[in-house]
């Protein structure tokens, strides 16, 4: 009974510390460190779970998955700075600018192709609230619609991979799916990997953009006063509007294809797609800045896909017995296409350095993977003495007395989640809510761990959406225009957070939009 009540009485702690905005990393932990003496004293928790939490830090420090975080927000924080995002809407909108609601639609496709390359959604929010939102004012389209489409487009982030969310939240499952299978007797468990997430996202995230375009083009059509086409003058594409748009469009597709498509074909792992993403989109930068750097970027990007070729051709390790003469050629060929991709990434970084964007680059990706795995290790100290008071147990036997069964089960997590996004980041929620109440409901009959992720992540983008509180719209509102209110901004995102609840019902009813893809793709 005494650890039970303590149990309770953490977590209302922790949450209520956690609103007064103290850091979260130290809010965790400092309140795990204070409940864990109080059960010390009391005689309700073990010392030896303390003990483990060393070894906690260090699995922490070298599990390969998390290597991902560092190297998206990298790929993601070069690309914002290399103006990639504002020639993506200059060029869509021109494309689409003869029909009514096509700057719109613009930011849709712009929103989608940004969400699959950069994975942070502040920062691509701000990103399309800056470069978007005025030119859609000074074409006259409607406050409420231009703010509700930027900040709608800006948060498909959170659900496209290679999305943040998706991968912390991935690692969470799989250690909770674990977890479960070894409750349940299973003492050789299969796996959740973030790949199998990236690929369960894929349809819902399409689905959503599909069902934003659709709305747009309703607007357009219903209401063609709200989304007027642009004028003849601002349609053009240059003398050669197909070498503009590729200019502008082909730097990003393949570096969602080199990234998406090596994860779901099962060629790379999501630590080491996301190496090939960093150093593409380091290159894309360079390709921007023209002259001999484009040259360069180019001639490096065209060895490092050499090489990407070769490894699939020719069998590269060291250290073998009996080594062929085409094996031999295959590595001296590779160690010179290393040393020309080492080289011209060297050129690449010396050119963003002379800019001044390097130290600032440096400095975001730091400051972003520093928070995230403090945030990490205070999350893990707390879900450790958080399960020393019993709980889990607690949680487990709350969710299994709930009427519906797992269906009522999941409804009310969904329902705390999309409570507490309104307060908390995505980050504070997955590592806090996920490691306590995943297992509990892997262990019910009938609940997909790829579903059940997919699930949250839709969950978490409607919740950060929605007013009065949802994170995104205070993100516009600090970049919006003056004539831009606070009420336009509600007013605008009320359908497309219609749209995401829409489509959660659609996940709920047809689990297989999130699940049958990754079964088509690795069985």
């Amino acid at each position: 009974m005494l650890q039970d009540i303590l149990g309770l009485a953490m977590f209302g702690s922790a949450f209520a510390l956690l609103l007064t905005g103290f850091p979260v990393a130290f809010a965790l932990a400092g309140c795990a460190l204070v409940f864990f003496a109080i059960g010390m004293a009391t005689g309700a928790m073990n010392y030896a779970f303390l003990q483990a939490f060393p070894q906690r830090i260090y699995g922490i420090m070298t599990n390969d998955v998390l290597v991902a975080i560092p190297l998206f927000v990298l790929m993601g924080v070069v690309l914002e700075r290399s103006r990639v995002a504002e020639e993506l809407i200059d060029t869509c909108a021109r494309l689409f600018g003869a029909v009514r609601g096509g700057l719109g639609l613009s930011i849709f496709i712009v929103g989608a192709l940004l969400a699959a390359t950069t994975g942070v959604v502040g920062a691509t929010v701000v990103t399309m609230g800056l470069m978007a939102l005025p030119p859609m004012l000074r074409h006259g389209y409607s406050r409420s619609l231009a703010a509700g489409s930027v900040a709608a487009a800006g948060t498909l982030g959170q659900i496209i991979p290679p999305s943040i969310v998706l991968v912390v939240l991935g690692d969470q499952l799989g250690t909770a799916y674990q977890s479960a299978q070894l409750a349940l007797g299973n003492f050789a468990p299969e796996t959740v990997s973030v790949g199998d997430l990236f690929a369960g996202a894929v349809v819902p995230g399409l689905l959503l953009v599909f069902l934003y375009v659709l709305y747009q083009v309703l607007v357009a059509w219903l209401r063609p006063e709200l989304s007027p086409a642009l004028p003849p003058e601002e349609r053009s594409l240059g003398p050669s509007p197909l070498a503009t748009l590729l200019r502008a469009v082909a730097p990003t597709v393949v570096l969602i294809v080199a990234v998406l498509g090596s994860i779901l074909g099962g060629v790379a792992t999501p630590t080491e797609a996301a190496a090939v993403g960093a150093v593409g989109a380091i290159l894309v930068a360079a390709d921007r800045r023209g002259g001999r750097s484009a040259l360069v970027a180019r001639l490096t990007a065209a060895a490092f896909v050499a090489l990407l070729v070769l490894t699939g051709l020719v069998d590269l390790r060291l250290g073998r017995e009996a080594v062929t003469a085409g094996q031999s050629a295959g590595i001296l060929v590779a160690t010179a296409l290393c040393a020309l991709v080492a080289a011209g990434l060297l050129h690449a970084l010396r050119q963003l350095a002379r800019e001044g964007l390097l130290r600032t680059i440096a400095r975001n990706t730091t400051d972003v993977t520093a928070m995230i795995f403090a945030i990490l290790i205070g999350a893990t100290l707390f879900s450790l003495v958080f399960r020393g008071l019993g709980g889990e147990d607690l949680v487990r036997e709350a969710l299994s007395s709930m009427p519906g069964g797992p269906g009522g089960a999941v409804l009310l997590v969904m329902a705390v989640m999309f409570l507490l996004g309104f307060f908390l980041d995505f980050l504070e929620i997955v590592f806090v809510v996920v490691p306590i109440v995943a297992p509990a409901l892997l262990q019910m009959e009938g609940i997909d761990p790829i579903w059940l992720g997919v699930m949250m992540a839709v969950n978490l983008q409607t919740s950060f959406l929605t007013p009065p509180f949802g994170p995104t719209l205070f993100y516009l509102r600090g970049v919006a225009p003056p004539e831009v209110t606070t009420g336009d901004i509600y007013r605008g995102i009320v359908p497309f957070v219609a749209i995401q609840l829409a489509v959660l019902v659609l996940l709920w009813l047809f689990p297989a939009l999130a699940t049958a893809l990754p079964r088509a793709l690795y069985g």
